[in-house]
């Protein structure tokens, strides 16, 4: 089966409603016939206050939701998933999470499987190769950055660009990411609040109203519009 995963940069968006209000539509498209969905909440501390949270917001798309964190056996619950929600927070403390229940393999089978994979946030950053273009702070360590590998490169949600009016002296986001390619060679995709990147299969593709930017070692970065194919 082909692979299907949509990873929004943010969970919310100003002036465009709630939780996941500006993405509704596109989540809809995306998840089909699934009718349960699993959520993974362990990017923040409360898992059942987050889990309350998407079970009241995807049920008005007449979604049911499961939380992970109630399943006896973790791995068993993700191979009976139709679809599996992971959410935003840190992304230090989600990746924890699951390899201390040692749920990356799992995931990754899932998703080769076909069953639809939703990311928001750190549950973005969690697919690409590592967590290393996170903005979060490291409030735990996990034993590895090394993450799902969903996409071939890179991600870096709640892209933000440089404000020439700013008096904020430490580096921009775009420094950060450059320095980052100083490092490693893999490619990274600055994702602004509003967009979002879907895969279908083969096919890579961003989507939203905000746009992203793209980065590659040894190159200058090349803004993308909404429509724009990615490698994946």
């Amino acid at each position: 089966m082909s692979r299907r995963i949509l990873l929004l940069s943010s969970s919310t968006v100003s002036g465009s409603g709630g939780y996941l209000d500006y993405a509704e539509e596109e989540i809809g498209r995306f998840l089909g016939d699934a009718r349960r969905v699993l959520f993974v909440p362990f990017a923040l501390a409360d898992h059942e206050g987050y889990a309350q949270r998407v079970r009241e917001r995807l049920g008005r798309m007449s979604y049911q939701v499961e939380g992970l964190h109630h399943a006896s056996d973790a791995r068993v619950a993700l191979k009976n998933a139709e679809a599996i929600f992971i959410g935003g927070g840190n992304t230090f403390r989600l990746l924890k999470g699951l390899y201390n229940l040692d749920l990356l393999e799992t995931v990754r089978a899932r998703v080769e499987a076909g069953v639809p994979y939703l990311g928001s946030s750190a549950g973005s950053n969690v697919a690409a190769p590592t967590i290393r273009t996170t903005n979060d702070m490291p409030i735990v360590q996990p034993p590895s950055f090394d993450a799902l590998g969903l996409v071939p490169f890179q991600i870096n949600p709640h892209y933000l660009d440089a404000d020439p009016n700013s008096t904020h002296m430490g580096e921009t986001r775009e420094e950060r990411i450059l320095q980052f390619l100083e490092e490693n060679t893999t490619p990274v995709l600055g994702l602004r609040e509003g967009a979002w990147v879907r895969v279908e299969g083969t096919e890579c593709r961003l989507g939203g109203k905000s746009g992203a930017r793209w980065f590659c070692r040894g190159q200058s970065p090349v803004e993308l519009e909404n429509g724009a194919t990615l490698h994946s």
